[in-house]
């Protein structure tokens, strides 16, 4: 290794002047036409490509979530990747509405067996490459440009020849200067215009131009500038559609592309959660979903995003990242206590303001919207605040408990992760409050039965405590039912206690609706102690949560 080794690197020259570049200033309001590789570009990057078996599966449930155009092989490749093609076709696998797509090399015989494989599709994109950077000409080929442009032509003419055979199937053609975004401008355009020649497409049956950023080189906004370049100059625009192939070598695929749209391409050509060589392909989900938090539909649905997941990984073996947006186990969870009670603040503010709109801290997505539920929304680890905690008892119990007994509880939340070492879930906490806050038939004071006597204002409360297991009858009056167990307390020899906070909610609905209740107190030396009841009557859930009180403050 050099001492240096950036010295080895020759940085990328911006190929193209565009000073009046007008694509920063535009906005995208419509989706683009999608093409998913998976089965294609995708499956050939994976350790153990995808079998038939795999690749059906795969294919179902990119059908399902609406892709319109699919690569789903390079036929000339393998008999099994033939095979794929002809049982989609022989098996009628095929919506209407849908354009499978196949790939080819410049190559006569390879592109006789591409046709072969499609006989008696209703419609079919035959999509040929070639490379064109100076690079691989040098390097690879060991061509001149004209012998570059001779191959493509020679190509592309082979294919008109070939659909000529086969009038019965609508015949979209594509072509790719491959390595397009190292490619000098100008010969990119006078290859593609030479192809364009051959085609003579119209704008009632266009052709596509796939401009690929095949090895990502550089800023996208360069990317950017060379797709308005190449839009503005090409011949028959009408009848061109521009696609975009991004790769992700320097981990900006998906600004790129969505920058590539801005500058005039028309289709996006990517993977479910940016699979394919190196760093992989453009990630069209998380393309596809940008636009819809932006208020545009992307003409593609993921209703059930832990299914498509699942699908994934197992057709290719390849797991989604905990953090990949949208579609990671993790990217709709806070675990951290100023997310958390800014989440939990939105969600009531939600629901208060109740007008449809999503406007919610840290959540640019709906999680319902792709099938997720809000029950992972927060989840508790040693980093979580009361917010946070506070929300899973809410989510899981239906308990809302008051701001200081939120602080409170949680510092006993965070002793408890610290103490395990690990997140904690519902149960955890549930138990962890109920030791905290709720009676216990092994506490000192517990309730046997009672009933309250006296007019408004002069309460007496007559019970049955048992008090370490002896039933005792207690009594005490006052102005309510609290500050009569308060004062019966005190005659018994309990705690001295003031009532500072009562709260009180019901648990749910209808006739099976319980209440929940809560108290704080204040002992004479000034501390606080806290107590919570649950109870089918709101009168006994109080009379349990002071009760517990007291046996905390012992």
């Amino acid at each position: 290794m050099l001492k240096n080794p950036e010295t080895k690197y020759r940085p990328f020259i911006t190929p193209v002047d565009l000073p009046d570049r007008q694509w920063p200033s535009r906005r995208l309001t419509t989706a683009p036409r999608w093409l998913s590789t998976d089965l294609r570009d995708g499956n050939q990057a994976l350790a153990n490509p995808m079998g038939v078996e795999r690749k059906l599966r795969f294919y179902d449930m990119l059908v399902a979530i609406g892709f319109k155009e699919i690569e789903v092989a390079f036929p000339s490749a393998s008999q099994t990747e033939f095979d794929f093609v002809r049982r989609l076709i022989d098996e009628d696998r095929i919506p209407d509405d849908m354009t499978i797509q196949v790939l080819t090399q410049s190559r006569i015989d390879l592109i006789a067996r591409t046709f072969e494989a499609l006989a008696g599709a209703r419609r079919a994109i035959v999509h040929l490459y070639n490379a064109t950077a100076p690079l691989f000409r040098r390097v690879v080929f060991g061509m001149e440009r004209h012998e570059i442009v001779d191959l493509a032509v020679t190509g592309v003419t082979a294919m008109r020849e070939e659909s000529l055979k086969r009038p019965e199937t609508a015949w979209i053609f594509e072509y790719s200067p491959e390595t397009f975004c190292f490619t000098e401008p100008e010969f990119a355009l006078d290859i593609c215009e030479r192809v364009l020649d051959v085609w003579q497409p119209t704008p009632e049956h266009p052709a596509i131009l796939n401009l690929p950023a095949t090895v990502e080189v550089a800023m996208p906004n360069v990317y950017a500038d060379q797709i308005e370049w190449f839009c503005r100059r090409i011949s028959r625009r009408d009848a061109v559609i521009i696609s975009v192939h991004p790769h992700n070598d320097r981990g900006t695929g998906v600004a790129a592309a969505e920058q590539a749209l801005l500058a005039g391409a028309d289709r996006v050509e990517g993977c479910l959660f940016g699979n394919g060589e190196r760093t992989g392909n453009v990630d069209l989900m998380t393309l596809a979903l940008n636009l819809y938090t932006q208020g545009i539909d992307p003409g593609l649905s993921f209703p059930a995003m832990r299914r498509i997941v699942d699908t994934v990984e197992h057709c290719t073996g390849i797991p989604v990242h905990p953090r990949h947006p949208y579609a990671g186990e993790l990217v709709h969870t806070a675990f951290s206590g100023s997310h958390q009670d800014a989440i939990r603040k939105g969600f009531a503010a939600h629901e208060q303001r109740n007008d449809g709109i999503w406007e919610m801290p840290y959540l640019p997505i709906d999680p319902m919207d792709i099938g997720e539920t809000y029950e992972a929304v927060i989840r508790v680890n040693s980093q979580s605040g009361k917010g946070g905690v506070a929300w899973v008892l809410e989510q899981d119990r239906g308990l809302k408990l008051p701001k200081r007994m939120q602080a409170d509880f949680s510092a006993h939340v965070q002793k408890l992760a610290d103490e395990i070492g690990r997140e904690l879930d519902a149960a955890d906490i549930w138990q962890c409050f109920a030791r905290c806050y709720l009676p216990s038939p092994a506490d000192r004071f517990v309730l046997v039965d009672y009933e309250e006597r006296g007019p408004a204002g002069q309460r007496l409360f007559v019970g049955r405590i048992a008090i370490d297991g002896e039933v005792r009858s207690l009594s005490g009056r006052g102005n309510g039912l609290i500050s009569g167990i308060v004062a019966a307390l005190a005659d018994a020899g309990g705690p001295v206690m003031e009532v500072v906070d009562y709260q009180e909610h019901a648990m749910g609905r209808g006739t099976d609706a319980r209440a929940a209740a809560y108290v704080e107190c204040r002992m004479a030396e000034g501390r606080a102690v806290f107590g919570a009841g649950i109870d089918p009557d709101v009168a006994t859930a109080s009379v349990r949560a002071l009760l517990s009180a007291a046996n905390h403050a012992l």
